[in-house]
């Protein structure tokens, strides 16, 4: 494995990203991006072969010549698991998010949801589900959904959160078969695998998906482009009188997204900023 990293300003540092992250295919495994201090951002990439992290280091110099990557070997072990094993709880709202190693010395009155490390993107320490965990902790002052969609649905977390809080279905949908896999196991890790199931789909979604909508509330955490792309899909799946939850966007990205679901009847109730990204909570006019 070879962490590929770059350090710079947001302006160099964004189209770099979005390189790796929508070349298809990428020669990076993973992209992450986020501040680095005051003024600064860094970029990290991952790859499996010492070609693929040329490739990417490549791409990243040809994307942003400013910057200066550097590529590092790291140690043949399970980085994503024992990235994740020392890391303590989540709390946000009423909701804390931990592995089986944290989760028992978790926070009484606190909503648990066990998340163990594993390959699926969702723990909440990332700064977008995080924002999604408090921007529905809004929703929930205003209603309590009962039809759930989680476009992208990573480890599960957010729509397991809302069956926790009350739903009484959720579905997922993933493009990753190992996320689909992750997902439907973190469902009866958390006993709601009754009422949340994760469908290996794209953004057209599936029959069972459109044939069940609308529903009260969309989670969308996922990128900043399909978020405008779905969003004719995401706002005829809601119910009028519904909320839709969007991250997975950096925030001088928000006026485009807000644009894109202004024009078919969401409006923005609250905002939550969280490491540099956004989540909007949107509701829809009934």
């Amino acid at each position: 494995m070879y962490q590929i990293t770059a350090k710079g300003p947001r302006e160099a540092i964004e189209p770099a990203w979005d390189a790796l992250a929508w070349a298809d295919p990428s020669p990076a495994g993973a992209v992450d991006a986020k501040e680095d201090g005051r003024h600064a951002w860094r970029l990290d990439a991952y790859a499996e072969t010492a070609d693929d992290a040329e490739a990417c280091k490549a791409m990243i110099l040809e994307t942003s010549p400013s910057l200066n990557p550097v590529i590092e070997a790291l140690e043949d072990r399970d980085w994503v698991t024992l990235s994740l094993e020392g890391l303590p709880p989540v709390e946000a709202g009423r909701f804390i998010v931990a592995g089986s190693h944290a989760l028992a010395k978790s926070a009484p009155g606190k909503t648990p949801i066990l998340i163990e490390a594993g390959p699926a993107f969702g723990t909440g320490h990332h700064g977008t589900t995080l924002g999604c965990l408090l921007g529905f902790e809004e929703v929930l002052k205003l209603a309590r959904p009962q039809k759930v969609l989680d476009v992208g649905t990573g480890s599960g977390v957010l729509a397991i959160a809302a069956i926790k809080a009350g739903a009484k279905r959720a579905w997922g949908t993933e493009i990753d078969a190992d996320s689909v896999r992750v997902a439907n196991e973190n469902a009866a890790k958390n006993h709601v695998a009754n009422a949340f199931h994760t469908f290996e789909t794209g953004g057209g979604m599936n029959t069972t998906i459109r044939g069940d909508g609308p529903y009260d509330l969309v989670f969308a955490n996922i990128l900043f482009r399909p978020l405008v792309g779905l969003a004719p899909t995401i706002a005829g799946l809601s119910a009028p009188g519904g909320h839709v939850i969007l991250s997975g966007l950096l925030s001088h990205q928000e006026p485009l997204v807000r644009e894109a679901y202004a024009s078919r009847g969401l409006g923005l109730i609250h905002r939550v900023r969280k490491d540099g990204w956004s989540s909007l909570v949107f509701e829809r006019m009934r």
